[in-house]
């Protein structure tokens, strides 16, 4: 869309060298101001503002500051006018020339306001995706919330189809849930549930279809890949799946456009198949013609399969809990199974976590039965004694359940909205810049000409590449200092000298350039975690402990609690969260506080760190042995029986 130059009625300026033909801005001519409601906001608009136009709005001083918002004004005054009269809104204008003033003056005002316009466009939009964004994800955790308490399989089913319709527009759905055979081999689709707004009395009838390449959702449950289709009625001759139009022929429905999606558990299975049909240009839309289809259906664009993948996951790892609380009631194996999975599935960056560090505990509790020398010589563990070693691996971390997703999933030292805070702050200041160069251009060429005007460019040029880096450098250093080690590090002078400097905001307050609280956060030396925010972390710990304590466990299992609760725990008393020491940490908690320690270090897919080499965790190690913070003998055990190789390097979330 074209750049709209308004200016009043009577006023005659030339587009030409605002573009590279006459015709690249669109000119209105208009009588009077126009209301910021007039405003297209999809467009960059400037506004010749002169005193008929201020003239029109009298003491309405509000519409011009809001407008300042919209557009960029430019102030033009009457012939020999230099200076900006003290009628006009000088802070809102983004430059000002004389009435009489030389075509060169006033088109290097246009451009510079064309670009101010194209800026304040840009931040719009910008603004809105974020506003977008931030919806969707808490759309996104609001279904989250509620798939995660409905345990009816039935209810949660018409939960997953009705928001997955919802946010994606349709006006029909269905669901398709796998058939297993005894031996957990998928053996067909069963079509378990379907919704359809256009006609909302249809009946229900359950069937079954293979999972094969012949039907959309069998080929989405064999692949495992989505399918987005524009018009199902127009299928390429080379693909191998069609639509039954049975459904079509016989309600009098049009299907068209199609999102047909896999739902896939943490562990990567398919659960079911998600289809989403007619993507809606108006979600209360009834489509009862070919007509209407035609006007109303768009295809299923990025942002909706984004979004319905993400709420297909939910719908997965939701439908997957549901079954495996029902397994809880029958079988005491399957309720430990469904509370690793809700551990995980509150933070799937830890993903196989628990069982890795199950399995290292586990073995190296095999390594120590089998010791005939030092101080275990004397220590062995039964088969339920490995068991209740297991269970306790495996839920040492449920306490997580009890701590905050944004702490958990915390990626960096900085939160991801405060550091967008940061940038969009130096972007201001960028931008700043570059309307203070354009402006004080200006205002040369407006007084002097081409008097001057190489080597007062030359200084501008020089100062705003100066500022442009300086900004840079700045950002960089923010971004390096973001980071999250694994030792202590970090050297903050930089971020200092940061804070130190200050800017003019919007409202025209002087704020540091880093806030007080921003600084806090990136002057964290180890991890990506304050000390508020550890302890929250680390309180998972008794959140455990409470949560294992009240399970009736059997004799064999009693200990389990115990074990768990201490796995944070260090010999020289320095751990959490009962600061315990020496002989009040029980051995297999020992051990299991290696295992969680290795497989933690060693993990792939954690938001704060990379993952490091076994070697290089084998020697963080020894150096919390050395400064008798773990077992020195039984982290010789783990190492001379490589125990830490029973489980692949970065298992965790694969």
């Amino acid at each position: 869309m074209k750049p709209l130059l308004l200016t009043a009625l009577g006023r005659t300026i030339s587009t030409a060298p605002l573009g590279r033909r006459g015709d690249d801005v669109e000119v209105r001519r208009i009588p009077a101001l126009p209301t910021p409601r007039a405003i297209d906001l999809e467009r960059p608009t400037v506004i010749v503002l002169d005193r008929a136009l201020l003239a029109s709005v009298g003491d309405d001083d509000e519409r011009v500051r809001e407008l300042a918002t919209l557009v960029a004004l430019v102030g033009i005054g009457e012939a020999g006018e230099a200076e900006p009269p003290g009628d006009f809104p000088v802070d809102l204008l983004t430059s000002y020339v004389a009435g009489d003033a030389g075509i060169g003056a006033v088109i290097t005002s246009l451009r510079g306001a064309f670009r101010h316009a194209a800026a304040l466009l840009a931040a719009r939009r910008a603004k809105h995706q974020a506003d977008e964004r931030a919806r969707e994800l808490a759309e996104l955790t609001a279904i989250g919330v509620a798939l995660s308490t409905e345990r009816d399989l039935s209810a949660l089913l018409e939960l997953i189809l009705t928001q997955a319709r919802r946010v994606t527009s349709s006006d029909a759905g269905s669901l398709y849930l796998v058939e297993r055979d005894e031996a957990g081999v998928p053996r067909n689709l069963r079509f378990a549930m379907a919704q359809n707004y256009s006609l909302p009395t249809l009946p229900f009838s359950s069937f079954t279809v293979p999972i094969d390449h012949a039907s959309l959702a069998g080929y989405a449950a064999a692949t495992g890949e989505p399918l987005v289709i524009g018009d199902v009625y127009l299928l390429p001759d080379d693909v191998s799946y069609r639509q039954n139009r049975s459904f079509d022929d016989a309600f009098g429905y049009r299907t068209k456009s199609m999102l047909v999606l896999p739902m896939k558990s943490h562990r990567d299975e398919i659960v079911g198949v998600l289809q989403l049909i007619n993507r809606k240009r108006v979600p209360d839309m009834r489509l009862m013609s070919d007509d209407v289809v035609d006007r109303e259906v768009l295809t299923y664009d990025e942002r909706c399969v984004e979004v319905a993948t993400a709420l297909a996951s939910q719908a997965a790892v939701a439908i997957e809990n549901g079954r495996l609380y029902e397994d809880i009631e029958r079988l005491f194996e399957g309720f430990v199974t469904a509370a690793v999975t809700a551990i995980e599935s509150r933070d799937p960056t830890t993903s196989g976590h628990s069982g890795g560090v199950a399995t290292l505990t586990v073995g190296l509790a095999e390594v120590v039965d089998r010791i005939n020398d030092g101080p275990y010589r004397h220590v062995s563990f039964s088969r339920p004694q490995l068991r209740e070693l297991r269970y306790a691996g495996l839920l040492h971390d449920f306490g997580k359940v009890g701590v905050r997703e944004q702490v958990l999933v915390k990626e960096k030292k900085l939160y991801p909205h405060d550091l967008e805070l940061i940038r969009h702050r130096f972007a201001y200041l960028i931008q700043r810049a570059d309307l203070e160069f354009e402006r004080t251009r200006a205002d040369h060429v407006l007084a002097r000409g081409q008097d001057g005007y190489d080597v007062v460019l030359a200084t501008l040029e020089a100062q705003r590449a100066k500022l442009h880096r300086e900004l840079h450098c700045s950002l960089e250093a923010i971004a390096l200092a973001n980071e999250p080690t694994v030792m202590p590090a970090g050297s903050f002078e930089a971020l200092h000298k940061i804070r130190d400097k200050r800017f003019v905001d919007f409202e025209g307050h002087v704020r540091p350039l880093l806030e007080e609280h921003e600084l806090q956060y990136l002057m964290i030396r180890k991890g990506n975690l304050d000390d508020a925010e550890r302890r929250e972390i680390e309180s998972h710990v008794t959140h455990t402990y409470r949560f294992l304590e009240q399970i009736p466990w059997t004799r064999e299992l009693r200990n389990i609690p115990q074990i768990a609760y201490g796995h944070h725990e260090k010999l020289n008393g320095l751990g959490y969260p009962n600061a315990l020491g020496g002989a009040a940490i029980p051995v297999q908690t020992r051990m299991m506080t290696i295992a969680d320690i290795f497989d933690a270090l060693t993990a792939t897919d954690r938001p704060y760190k990379r993952a490091v080499p076994a070697m290089q965790a084998l020697d963080i190690l020894q150096l919390e042995a050395k400064e008798g913070m773990l077992d020195a003998t039984l982290l010789q055990a783990f190492v001379e029986a490589r125990v830490y190789e029973q489980v692949p390097l970065g298992s965790a979330g694969d």
